[in-house]
């Protein structure tokens, strides 16, 4: 038997861990009829299958999961080592893929990257902005950024942003037509601009919180986005109310298009953290990135 060339088991590995053509060859890079006709090969070549595909999903025979648990630690092995040797270069190189909000580009992660990128002009980054909960060692991504109190337990994770808070706002117009709302179940008598978590599915429940007692409410409106700064400009364009984070409609609140409502009710969540598995510390072009964004909080 012919050994199996290294980007076959590579694509085989993405195939099986996904459990989908469609979805391994997007994270490759390859057509998937190249992709299914390589998997085909190495099964030919190795004398029996490793897949059984349906109209539905793709699923390991007993065979590809023996071939699966044999090459994922060597291939990680590989990564790790031959990254590894970038340290010998006079600076960081690579390529970085990472998860995040809106909200956590601009307010966190995106000014601390700007002088990193300028003075490592050899490492290249790619941004998947949205505000799901990824998997990012399923999805192919090096690292995500959320709040650290949804990040999985098997992650190393960094604290790169302090506590923030949401805040409900509305234009001065909206409210002189519609009041003023006092507690948060008030809510339910106004139109409130949405925000819907993609990867959930479902419409974002407002998070409050007074004197230790948590309430969540769940607002009717005319919109629902699933990006902040969109809820800013329908809230100062007198659409309803938003609840979005502080930071971001600081400008909005002092120049008085928009006003706070519902303060004292707005809790502070802990701020955002940088996850990713424990083999990718060690890669120079990671610690670049790490050494970016890591602050002291104190």
């Amino acid at each position: 038997m012919r050994k199996p060339d290294f980007n076959d088991l590579v694509w085989f590995q993405a195939v099986a861990e996904l459990r989908s053509f469609t979805k391994a060859a997007a994270r490759i890079g390859v057509a998937q009829s190249t992709l299914s006709h390589t998997i085909r090969q190495l099964e030919a070549r190795m004398g029996f299958p490793l897949l059984t595909r349906n109209t539905r999903n793709v699923a390991l025979t007993a065979a590809g999961q023996q071939l699966l648990d044999t090459v994922t630690p060597r291939l990680a092995e590989i990564e790790d080592e031959i990254a590894a040797l970038s340290a010998l270069r006079d600076k960081p190189s690579g390529s970085l893929r990472l998860t995040l909000s809106d909200h956590a580009f601009e307010s966190v992660v995106w000014p601390r990257l700007k002088p990193m990128l300028a003075a490592y002009p050899e490492i290249s980054v790619e941004f998947s902005l949205d505000s799901s909960f990824r998997n990012i060692v399923e999805e192919g991504f090096d690292a995500g950024v959320r709040l650290g109190e949804s990040i999985e337990k098997d992650m190393i994770a960094i604290r790169i942003g302090p506590d923030w808070r949401l805040v409900a706002v509305a234009s001065p117009d909206y409210l002189a037509s519609r009041g003023m709302p006092k507690h948060p179940q008030d809510l339910l008598r106004h139109s409130c601009i949405n925000m819907r978590h993609i990867t959930a599915g479902g419409l974002y429940a407002w998070e409050f919180e007074k004197d230790g007692q948590p309430l969540r409410v769940r607002v009717d409106g005319q919109l629902t986005f699933n990006n902040s700064y969109a809820m800013i400009d329908a809230a100062v364009a007198g659409l309803g109310i938003a609840y979005v984070p502080e930071n971001i409609v600081a400008a909005q609140l002092e120049a008085g298009t928009l006003v706070l409502a519902l303060d004292e009710w707005s809790p502070f969540f802990e701020g955002y953290y940088l996850y990713y598995p424990s083999r990718r510390q060690n890669m120079p072009v990671f610690k670049a990135l790490t050494d970016a964004l890591r602050i002291q909080i104190h």
